[in-house]
């Protein structure tokens, strides 16, 4: 199983960017698809999440203002980040849990907001 994530860049305060994810390899059923993000000297924190059943969940500091959209058939899920501010500049980790106990994360991509 491999995720590839892509949509990272460079962006003014205020812009907006796309990240996508793409999974293959078998991994159904899918239960949750989540992105993450680690900036430097800090913890891993999940960013938002989708379950299969379609619930999503964000961190405090992103409500309102990001957007995660999953599609379980086409193994694919998005994070729409609107109004970005410098404190989101981080690298960006997509996630998918499928069956039990399998996890597999993406590569990471960057994302760095000026101000």
């Amino acid at each position: 199983v491999q995720l590839q994530a892509s949509g990272g860049g460079l962006v003014q305060a205020g812009g907006s960017l796309r990240l996508s994810c793409a999974a293959s390899g078998s991994i159904y059923p899918i239960t949750t698809m989540a992105w993450y993000r680690q900036s430097p000297g800090k913890q891993r924190e999940l960013v938002a999440a989708e379950t299969s059943g379609g619930s999503t969940s964000y961190a405090d500091a992103v409500k309102g203002r990001f957007t995660i959209s999953g599609d379980n058939a086409k193994k694919m899920v998005h994070l729409q980040m609107n109004n970005l501010k410098p404190e989101d500049t981080a690298v960006y980790y997509c996630n998918v849990r499928w069956g039990i106990y399998s996890s597999a994360w993406g590569q990471g991509t960057l994302v760095t907001v000026s101000s």
